[in-house]
């Protein structure tokens, strides 16, 4: 059997994607615990709206792939939407393990910066790859604008 390149994308991006679960019962205890923005009423559609941005952010990097296939640049392509879903992937395990609502902040920001430069990068090579990235670039500053907005409410865990 062959494998193809969409099965090594999608295999590396469902592996780093269970990186967020490493988390402790207590880690879920204290974010559970937390206040909420009265206009976050969507938090039970988070969990959809992430898949859908992990199965774009993995087609967009097939599409790339598929352009010229194992070229450095590609290579180093990969390596860059390795590091944009590493960055995705950070913001649970580190906000939740230090209980801090600002380095969760830090994360997300990083995340949204880094998504932005990965569909600028892209989008040259191919206007489709960097269209499937618009959801993360869209979500990613809405997620880090709410738990900013956490931060406020919640002053002694910022």
């Amino acid at each position: 059997m062959i494998i193809k390149p969409w099965m090594v994308i999608g295999g590396v991006t469902l592996l780093v994607a269970m990186g967020s679960n490493i988390v402790t019962p207590d880690d879920v205890r204290w974010f559970k615990r937390l206040q909420r923005p009265r206009w976050l009423t969507f938090e039970p559609a988070i969990p959809i709206i992430w898949t859908i941005v992990f199965i774009c952010g993995a087609w967009s990097a097939y599409i790339v792939w598929t352009r010229d296939p194992g070229s450095t640049k590609t290579w180093l392509l990969m390596a860059f939407y390795l590091l944009v879903e590493i960055a995705i992937v950070a913001y649970n395990p580190v906000m939740l393990r230090l209980r801090s609502l600002k380095a969760g902040t830090i994360v997300g920001g990083i995340g949204s910066i880094l998504g932005l430069i990965l569909l600028l990068v892209v989008f040259p090579i191919s206007g489709w790859a960097s269209l499937l990235l618009l959801p993360y670039v869209i979500w990613s500053p809405i997620g880090t604008y709410t738990t900013w907005e956490m931060m406020k409410i919640n002053p002694n865990d910022a």
